[in-house]
């Protein structure tokens, strides 16, 4: 077996820094130059910041938050924590002034490590005077203490924190598409656990990681770090949006995850270059067909990658069509915060679109009798910090998780997700309407970028949707006919209560920035409704036209 039973993160980066220590383990881009680090190399700049760490003096286990977009010294923050025995609370980069001094007062953290981010002045109010800074300057953040002089100040630590598996390793708080966030935590086992079952997915020894969405998210954090520094990985990561390209197609990964919005951007891009009738034609002669979909993938940067997943939110089985046909197989997979992502997975050899796979083995699972997917395998979180009456809602009278999603399984053990439990809502009519799987289909229309289907107070559901760049070219002529080609389509297969009156086409986007999506690009239902429901009645009953504009 690849992984040494009852293991820990840090045991396995120890593993890999004395048994190959002149393998590369990270490369970050500064001014459009790699910067490389062997594992021999971050160990002893890890080693030497734990040993930072400890000259403060911290009670055994405190807690210690981190900010910073994905890079080199993410990993090596959150192996230091670890070695000098400390608990992680990981932020997400976006996160506002107020959002971080929530936090950070709710985890009682006693240092904050800043990295690389976009707009640090303007978060820097949210740190509470109690908490000591240290900032990593290369990426321009000068603080009370520094990563940099740290680096000559102290020597290597030589006896790293031992890690019983009980031990609670790290809180991290939900991008909470409802409320407040919570922190989720997960001990040493959960996580060892959780990669020893991801072994059957058969992923490779050594693997090539371009590691992109937030590292503060279970998808990425388990995924791609924790999977990395299991099997002695190299981690690349990009260094602005726009050299994102570049700098994925440089890297060339063997294993890649995205999230269906990328999935539709890189898609995107791709018509843009070749439209889609050159591209169905190209594709259908025999000789042509393989050398294109090559230049593609070598384009995306997937020419190496044996394992491809989507996950965070649903993703249509269009686009995974879509994608099938130039030989990107992108497997769904379903997990979440609480459960550690040791969930469900597609496998290169069981793939079914439109589900998200089969569960990881030893994971049981039940459908509660109002359709909720229930889980319970050693990944489970021990509950929600300082939370102990909203850590018992989590769990049923079984001790199975209650994830909030609702979903069938097929005859083949294939998990299909139809929908949030909280997620729907009555129409006037009083019948429920999930929303879900009719926003799905509506995305199957490349002219749409988001969507959210909607009805409180309405007799019928209606739809408000955010053109994508391809939808934005268009003249209103034709985005009526595509629209109503879309209601066209999806009405006959809804419930009489659940068809489509209209669709309502948004003058904005609904970004991060604006608070409308969470960090992982999941649209805030609750946000956008607070905006909108005012204006569902006037929408519905006094505008012409089965499309109409906000």
């Amino acid at each position: 077996s690849i992984v040494m039973s009852q293991s820990t993160p840090l045991l396995q980066f120890l593993k890999w820094e004395k048994e190959t220590p002149d393998t590369l383990f990270l490369r970050q881009p500064f001014n459009g130059e790699w910067r490389n680090w062997t594992y021999r190399q971050a160990g002893d700049e890890i080693r030497r910041i734990a040993s930072g760490i400890q000259s403060l003096n911290f009670s055994k286990g405190s807690n210690i938050a981190l900010i910073s977009k994905n890079c080199a010294h993410w990993v090596m923050a959150d192996l230091a924590i670890m070695m000098a025995g400390h608990i992680s609370v990981p932020m997400y980069a976006t996160l506002t002034a107020d959002s971080i001094k929530q936090i950070l007062e709710h985890s009682e953290s006693k240092l904050i490590i800043i990295g690389k981010l976009d707009n640090y002045q303007s978060q820097k109010q949210g740190i509470p005077a109690g908490v000591g800074k240290l900032g990593i300057e290369v990426y321009g953040t000068q603080e009370e203490h520094s990563w940099e002089s740290w680096m000559s100040k102290f020597e290597p630590m030589k006896e790293p924190h031992s890690w019983q598996g009980d031990d609670l390793l790290t809180i991290m708080y939900t991008s909470g598409t409802t409320g407040n966030p919570k922190g989720v935590m997960h001990t040493v086992s959960a996580v060892d656990t959780t990669l020893v079952g991801m072994e059957e997915m058969g992923i490779q020894m050594h693997p090539q990681l371009f590691s992109y969405l937030p590292m503060s998210h279970i998808a990425e954090r388990i995924g791609i770090e924790m999977i990395g520094i299991y099997l002695g990985g190299t981690f690349s990561f990009p260094e602005t949006l726009e050299s994102f390209p570049k700098n994925l197609s440089d890297t060339q990964p063997t294993h890649f995850f995205a999230v269906p919005r990328i999935w539709a951007k890189f898609q995107e891009k791709i018509l843009e270059k070749l439209p889609q009738k050159k591209l169905d034609t190209l594709l259908s002669i025999p000789i042509i067909n393989s050398l294109i979909r090559k230049k593609i993938k070598k384009g995306l940067g997937l020419s190496r990658a044996t394992h491809i997943f989507s996950g965070a939110a649903p993703i249509s089985v269009d686009l995974l069509k879509w994608y099938d046909r130039l030989g990107v197989r992108i497997l769904q997979a379903y997990g979440m915060t609480e459960d550690c992502i040791y969930c469900h997975y597609n496998r290169n050899d069981a793939n079914q679109l439109g589900t998200v796979g089969k569960p990881l083995k030893g994971l049981l699972v039940k459908i509660s009798p109002e359709g909720e997917i229930r889980v319970k395998c050693t990944g489970l979180t021990k509950g929600y910090y300082k939370e102990p009456e909203l850590t018992k809602e989590l769990f049923d009278e079984e001790g199975y998780l209650k994830t909030g999603d609702q979903g069938e399984i097929n005859r083949d053990g294939f998990l299909k997700i139809t929908g949030r439990v909280k997620d729907q809502f009555k129409t006037d009519k009083g019948k429920y309407v999930a929303p879900a799987p009719i926003e799905m289909k509506l995305l199957g229309n490349s002219d749409i970028e988001q969507v959210c289907v909607v009805g409180m107070g309405i007799p019928q559901t209606i739809a408000l949707v955010v053109l994508s760049v391809a939808g934005k070219a268009k003249s209103r002529e034709d985005i009526i006919k595509s629209l109503t080609a879309s209601l066209e389509q999806v009405n006959p297969g809804l419930e009489s209560y659940e068809k489509l009156e209209k669709m309502v086409v948004m003058k904005g986007d609904w970004s991060i920035d604006n608070g409308l999506l969470t960090p992982t690009m999941k649209v805030k239902r609750n946000e956008v409704e607070k905006i909108h429901m005012p204006k569902y009645s006037t929408w519905y009953h006094v505008q012409p036209g089965v499309v109409v504009w906000e």
